[in-house]
């Protein structure tokens, strides 16, 4: 099964990846800005996620064999690849594994170590959303219902952007949360550490993140030989949304 994407533009290939829960949707106007500069964009939605396939499997291992097939099947020899936080780990694991398809690399808010688990609130609260999506008529509801499980607005809208009409009447959530779920911890793992990616990459981190801190710069640029890390101000680990003019420049910059 091939991932199921939305290519913006013409030119040499721009691949991006989104993180846990998102979709390539969320990159859409970064994605048309970059499209301008004269790349090809590939907005992609990864397993278990926007509406690309769902499988029981779910690790850094599949999603990077994910997006070698979808390369393979959409003639892809040479990208520049983009990810952000789980997308970002899967872009990691990507380029040690195939180096000779990633020209450039930008990781965004993430390093390749072992995170604890963050995210059993939100998924408890979208668990308990989606038990109630029948009962639900509208977005409005669904935002009313979530409102004191995730008070803060930017995280419920990011979430919300999941729901869709299944049919008349009746709201559906695009990703699988049983099994993203099930396998939220592996979204956490350690990049496997066995292989370097020697071309030039890019780490960029929210000043008000604690996704990337100083201590992992060693691991990193031990990884990655040929890396730079820079820090996106006024932001926190959504960076590309909440700062999406200096994080553009980063990346047009390093490109």
């Amino acid at each position: 099964m091939i991932l199921h994407s939305n290519s913006i533009g013409k030119g040499f290939p721009f691949v991006i990846l989104h993180g846990f829960l998102g979709m390539g949707d969320n990159w859409k106007t970064l994605g048309k800005q970059f499209a301008a500069l004269g790349y090809q964009v590939h907005l992609v939605d990864q397993r278990n996620h926007g509406r690309s396939f769902h499988d029981n499997a779910f690790n850094y291992t599949v999603m990077a064999d994910d997006l070698k097939k979808y390369c393979d099947h959409h003639q892809i020899e040479h990208m520049h690849l983009l990810g952000h936080s789980m997308g970002g780990k899967t872009a990691m694991f990507f380029a040690m594994r195939y180096p000779e398809y990633v020209s450039k690399l930008v990781v965004a808010d993430i390093a390749p170590r072992a995170y604890d688990a963050r995210h059993s609130d939100i998924l408890n609260a979208l668990k308990q959303l989606s038990d109630r999506l029948g009962n639900l008529t509208s977005r409005k509801e669904a935002d009313e219902f979530l409102t004191t499980l995730i008070p803060d607005l930017g995280t419920r809208q990011f979430l919300l952007k999941n729901l869709y009409w299944q049919q008349p009447g009746r709201l559906g959530f695009r990703a699988n949360l049983p099994v993203v779920t099930k396998n939220a911890i592996q979204v956490g793992e350690e990049i496997p550490l066995d292989k370097e990616y020697n071309k030039a990459a890019l780490f960029l981190r929210g000043s008000r993140s604690d996704y990337i801190i100083e201590k992992d710069y060693d691991q990193i640029h031990k990884c990655f030989s040929k890396s730079e890390i820079h820090t996106v101000s006024d932001a926190g680990h959504w960076l590309h949304a909440e700062n999406p003019k200096d994080f553009y420049k980063e990346v047009i910059n390093f490109l």
